[in-house]
């Protein structure tokens, strides 16, 4: 909604007048902090001419707005960066991922999670790590839905040799990978250390795609915080980068060959 009125030029107040509620209440359908109007939301969007398939696609998620995520009952005790990137990720229709430190999360197994919460530098308790690893757990339901989001993941040769928690739990966590390149809704690619220098060399990114291009949105986890990009000039930075990273790694069946190789040697 906020895409969409910024990109008519309009501020919350002329949004507001124009349909006949207050600019808090834009805010607030924005933000979706509080009960939402699904005739509100499909009048705003005719306002900001929206195109049909875009406000469909925004209405239906006004619709289903009133319906609590399954994270509903872990809100109080997980950032609000991560209530955003749960909520995004909910409706996705597909998800692209470079990673250059860890397994994605959506891909990691219970134990390699464990290690990486283990690891932080903010020493946590055996009951909140849990905690963090029972949601990245409930998370990956998402893949196994009737009709899952396509996820396209494009790994760094040093995450499937980094050794995460031990030998035993990284090829666990590799067999994992190998049998996720092998699901119709998943690809796996990696982009090997020989590639040199490559565009995304300064971090991971993930671009979480709407029913429409134009409601995409790129997520990046800084080590300060997350950060959410929209902006079309974002997107399409992100996007150039991700089509970059997957014309340089490995196709699906020469990754899972490397994948294969390391394990062995680990």
């Amino acid at each position: 909604m906020r895409k969409l009125r910024s990109r008519k030029g309009m501020t919350l107040e002329e949004a507001g007048r124009l349909v006949g509620v207050s600019k808090a209440t834009v805010s607030r359908y924005e933000t979706q902090e509080g009960p939402v109007k699904w005739p509100i939301v499909d009048a705003l969007c005719r306002e900001y001419g929206a195109s049909e398939a875009e406000r469909h696609a925004v209405v239906a998620l006004a619709k289903d707005a009133k319906q609590q995520g399954w994270w509903g009952s872990f809100a109080d005790s997980i950032p609000e960066s991560m209530n955003l990137l749960l909520t995004l990720e909910d409706e996705a229709v597909r998800e692209d991922h470079f990673s250059c430190v860890y397994v994605p999360g959506l891909l990691q197994t219970r134990s390699y999670n464990t290690a990486v919460q283990q690891a932080n530098e903010m020493r946590l308790g055996a009951s909140e790590i849990e905690h963090l690893v029972d949601i990245r757990m409930k998370r990956q339901e998402i893949l196994t839905r009737a009709t899952p989001p396509h996820l396209w993941a494009i790994l760094d040769e040093s995450v499937i040799r980094r050794v995460v928690g031990s030998q035993e739990v990284m090829r666990e966590q590799l067999d994992h990978l190998l049998q996720a390149n092998e699901s119709p809704h998943i690809t796996l690619q990696v982009l090997p250390f020989a590639k040199g220098a490559h565009t995304a060399a300064l971090g991971s990114f993930v671009i979480l795609g709407g029913a429409e291009p134009s409601l995409d949105v790129v997520y990046v986890d800084l080590h300060v915080g997350s950060l959410f990009m929209e902006k079309d000039e974002e997107l399409s930075r992100y996007r150039l980068a991700f089509e970059y990273l997957r014309a340089q790694a490995l196709d699906m069946a020469a990754s899972s060959a490397m994948i294969k190789r390391v394990r062995e040697e680990i």
